[in-house]
């Protein structure tokens, strides 16, 4: 799963706190599941298991007017261990129409129906006709009806809803929509769609025939080995699964999808794998520009984690209103729409990230499933860092280390207001546990890991995890014992402090220089009251004369001292020196230092670091920074450049002219979209308009982002020829060139332009969506009344119906903008009170809406 929403929310600095429910301690036995509750919150094990879930077989047919599905389930089941009596089964909301018991074992045939309880609409407990053991084998048929819109919504900040089937644009009303329907399972959804047992810990095979009209394509798990045309107009796909997973990972897609592949050969026995892609048509010609790249990942992954793809296909599909930003059903990733770009617009980026993350599920999270929720990171924080290892691949340590930095930021984001555990066995919720706990901070602890174990032991370990419970499920001790056998090393204090103890290490580094002697005085500075005096294996550098020697240290004490040998006071002294901790560091360095620091350090964040400790006076009257920094502007790495033209801005120091000329080169030739949008800025704070003629030269630029900015800086100095200029590119369906488009027209105000943002508005992917929003409020805003007064049905329709949540939130801020008109006011209580939303309805308070 991947972490559209948590980053959102982290960037706007909102992410929820955790919150325990103090409670009296209790323990009860449900029969389904233990739960402890106490003061730090409800304890949740593993789902206690007494039926084992072998085999599930489903037939379907979607009545899209009702957005119902009609369902036939045949459940092949044993005892787990103890004889049985009765099957309990997640099913919620359903109409069940008639319960049978095949009975595998005597080979007799369907019984009559059997008598079940189902009073909660939740758990659909069955009365077997007599008490099986776990020798006995028997299906259970269940033919029902789900009703997936009936049900109460919830979700969490990765998956904003939890009803597990969706059907989109389903009567066809909205003409710019596809009539879709896909699903969703993580956390316990899928008991939406089809009666399981709802739990990480159980694991089946499958097989899933899908009845649908013609025009339609389907996708699921496994294999399609049958399609067949009906006579009534339809047809039914047949997809089956041969390998077990677990119940969340089951899914279906149907819609007017284009399909294309590629082949990527295997071993003689097993032939090649098929890894196909489903977009929209529109987006057919650049399929292979968006997920072409999965086959070498395939590749890399195997050889990385020494354990084979072992599923009969890979497929990913991008569907419309997908409630996270992509899921990694096993064969079947599901994507959200902005997956979708065409080849101007990957010329800013792709998303090789999440394609990155959803595969290397493959191995942790679908081959070896995390045993509970509470042990998710293992999961997901082994996706997260395989992001960080196929750059590091791919494009290079640098854009590794920028990625492995952006997730530590994100980290310490939400440890400003929530710390905890990774592996939580006491939450409130199970959707708690996606966050950037699970995600960031995860990836980040195995990547210290591996720094103190080294790149042999480290993936030797997940070797060995990957093939000691493959098709089954680990929790966090296995993993643990994984690492140990492979280094021979106790590693419970490792565990100890990352995996389930809270917090992160707060260093304070103080180098002194003594008489041949190199002193660092190392502080750590967290709160102990709830985080550990950590052992913390980091590498010192030491520069003298220019030489490096490295040293590997062991930090364990809240204070400490170590001590280097150096025959003159060093050039630089780096405390971990490869970035491996988890944490902050506050090192202070001389200006000196920091020079030395970006020319010698081998790693982008030194470098970066350097460049970020300059301003425009130093750079002013330090000609050795100035050196630097006009160095970096032709860094190999491309975010040393962007940050050395943005350190560049408003420059006026000596050499200005050459600065500029130096900033034009970098917006005319760099090869980064992303530097070149940053020296128009830079070239911007100059007030000089010398430079107009480069932006309107940059927008016919290739990237969309230089385009964008382009246009902003050009407009801003009031050309003659605005009007022009934006009427050419009013009509490029882009949201960052229409947002810079739209702010031209909200300066002015014409009334006349309402219908086109509004149907700009409508015509942009939903991440696009909520910036133009706030650009459309600067319009309404400035517009008289009766325009304002046509813009609140609509907003509120989106902010009430809308199924982006970043969609609604603008929508609703936007209407925060029209308080003056009557009503509004009303209208967003109203919103607040209806939104379903747990995420969205914490971010409207935290923002004083309440």
């Amino acid at each position: 799963m991947s972490r559209l929403w948590t980053c959102l929310l982290t960037s706007l600095g909102l992410l929820n706190s955790f919150v325990s429910r103090a409670q009296l301690t209790t323990l009860a036995d449900t029969g389904r599941s233990t739960f402890y509750q106490t003061r730090t919150g409800t304890y949740h094990p593993s789902r206690t298991r007494t039926t084992d879930l072998l085999h599930t077989d489903l037939n379907l047919r979607f009545d899209w007017a009702r957005q119902y599905v009609e369902g036939t389930a045949t459940l092949r089941c044993t005892p787990y261990f103890y004889p049985q009596t009765t099957v309990e089964l997640d099913a919620k909301g359903f109409l069940i129409r008639n319960v049978l018991l095949i009975d595998t074992l005597d080979r007799k045939p369907v019984r009559d129906s059997l008598r079940y309880e189902y009073a909660d609409g939740q758990v659909l407990r069955i009365r077997l006709p007599r008490a099986y053991t776990r020798r006995d084998t028997f299906d259970i048929r269940i033919d029902y009806v789900a009703r997936p819109n009936e049900l109460p919504a919830g979700g969490s900040q990765a998956i904003t809803s939890d009803k597990g089937l969706y059907f989109i644009n389903p009567t066809g009303s909205e003409p710019d929509k596809p009539r879709q329907i896909w699903t969703q399972g993580e956390t316990e959804a899928n008991s939406a769609w089809f009666p399981t047992i709802d739990a990480p810990n159980e694991k089946m095979t499958q097989a899933i025939s899908l009845t649908v009209e013609n025009q339609f394509r389907t996708l699921s798990n496994g294999r399609l080995v049958s399609s067949q045309s009906n006579p009534d107009g339809t047809r039914t796909d047949l997809w089956v699964q041969a390998q077990p997973h677990a119940p969340y990972l089951a899914m279906v897609a149907v819609g007017n999808f284009a399909y294309v592949s590629d082949q990527l050969p295997r071993t003689p026995d097993r032939g090649p794998l098929t890894v196909g892609y489903y977009v929209e048509p529109a987006y057919e010609p650049f399929a292979r520009q968006i997920f072409g790249r999965t086959p070498a990942m395939i590749t890399f992954f195997e050889k990385l984690f020494g354990t084979p793809f072992v599923w009969d296909k890979y497929s990913q599909i991008a569907v419309r209103d997908f409630v996270s930003g992509a899921m990694e059903n096993t064969t079947a990733t599901v994507h959200q729409e902005g997956v979708q770009m065409d080849a101007r617009e990957l010329v800013d980026g792709n998303s090789d990230a999440v394609i990155a993350h959803e595969l290397a599920h493959h191995w942790f999270g679908d081959l070896v499933t995390c045993e509970s929720w509470a042990n998710l990171p293992l999961n997901e924080a082994f996706a997260t860092y395989a992001e960080y290892l196929w750059f590091e691949h791919a494009r290079g340590r640098d854009e590794a280390e920028l990625h492995g930095q952006m997730d530590l930021a994100q980290y310490l984001s939400e440890a400003e207001t929530k710390q905890e555990p990774l592996i939580r066995y006491r939450y409130a919720d199970r959707e708690d546990m996606f966050d950037a706990h699970s995600y960031a901070k995860g990836g980040r602890v195995l990547h210290f890991l591996r720094k103190i174990i080294g790149d042999d032991a480290f993936f030797r370990a997940l070797t060995s995890y990957l093939k000691r419970h493959r098709f089954s499920t680990a929790e966090v001790d296995d993993l643990r014992q994984a690492f140990e056998e492979a280094t021979g090393q106790d590693l419970h204090w490792f565990f100890e402090q990352w995996f389930l103890s809270p917090g992160h290490a707060v260093l304070a580094v103080e180098p002194t220089y003594d008489a041949g002697t190199v002193n660092l005085r190392v502080t750590q500075k967290q709160d102990t009251t709830f985080t550990p005096i950590y052992r913390l294996p980091v590498r010192v550098d030491i520069w003298v004369k220019g030489r490096k020697t490295s040293y590997d240290v062991v930090v364990d004490q809240a204070q400490q001292t170590l001590t280097f040998p150096a025959d003159q006071r060093p050039d630089l002294v780096l405390f971990d020196a490869d970035h491996r901790l988890v944490g902050t560091i506050d090192q202070p360095k001389s200006q000196r230092e920091l020079i030395f620091q970006y020319y010698h350090a081998e790693l982008y964040q030194d470098r970066s670091n350097a460049i970020l400790a300059q301003d425009n006076t130093t750079l002013a009257t330090d000609g050795d920074a100035r050196v630097m920094v006009i160095a970096a502007l032709n860094d190999p790495f491309w975010q040393i450049r962007q940050i050395a033209v943005r350190r560049l801005a408003s420059y006026v120091g000596p050499q200005k002219a050459e600065v500029q000329r130096l900033i034009r080169e970098r917006l005319r030739n760099d090869s980064s979209s992303a530097v070149r949008a940053e020296a128009i800025q830079t070239l911007a704070s100059y007030n000089d308009k010398v430079n107009l003629p480069l932006f309107k030269a940059a927008l016919t630029d290739s990237s969309y982002m230089v385009v964008a900015v382009a246009l902003e800086r050009y407009l801003a100095a009031k050309p003659a020829d605005a009007k022009t200029v934006v009427a050419k590119l009013e009509h490029i369906r882009q949201g960052e060139v229409l947002s810079a488009v739209a702010d031209y027209y909200a300066e002015a105000a014409d009334p006349g332009r309402f219908d086109w943002f509004v149907a700009t508005w409508r015509s942009l992917k939903p991440g696009e969506q909520y910036n133009f929003l706030q650009v459309f409020a600067k319009y309404l805003l400035r517009s008289s009344g009766d325009i304002q007064r046509r813009a609140v049905p609509l907003l509120e329709k989106a902010a009430r119906q809308d199924a982006s949540s970043s969609v609604r939130f603008g929508a609703y801020q936007a209407l925060g903008l029209l308080l003056d008109v009557p009503g509004v006011e009303a209208i967003r209580q109203r919103i607040r009170a209806n939104e379903r939303d747990p995420q969205l309805k914490e971010l409207f308070e935290k923002l004083g809406a309440y």
